[in-house]
């Protein structure tokens, strides 16, 4: 996967934002006004943080080297992934995972919110 395709890949997600909060150089994707997404637009390689259960993110962590501790960010909630070499598919349900993550996490109100935004 490329930025090209993450981009797409998120923004095809209900009622995702592309922002650049921390700067021009740093791109990230919210979901009713939480990040679940970003990746850096100044980087040698491709890669892109996400959000992870905590025992999940201790798993992939310690299965595959691509995946690593996030850089700057909860290091129990987020993963960095190396999008050059994690698999497209892999990295798709990565992202499905932080994006579910977020909705469930949502205030009750916000969650209430996001159903009707739904239909």
């Amino acid at each position: 996967m490329n930025i090209e395709e993450f981009r797409e890949y998120c923004i095809a997600k209900k009622w995702v934002t592309e922002e650049l909060p921390f700067g021009p150089d740093t791109l990230v994707y919210k979901v009713m006004g939480k990040m679940f997404a970003l990746t850096p637009l100044e980087s040698e390689i491709f890669k892109v943080s996400l959000k992870c259960n905590p025992v999940k993110a201790i798993e992939l962590r310690d299965k595959f080297e691509y995946i690593v501790e996030a850089y700057h960010m909860n290091k129990t909630h987020w993963n960095t992934i190396n999008g050059e070499i994690s698999p497209t598919k892999q990295l798709q349900e990565l992202i499905d995972h932080s994006y579910d993550l977020v909705i469930y996490s949502l205030p009750q109100k916000k969650k209430v919110e996001f159903e009707k935004l739904q239909n």
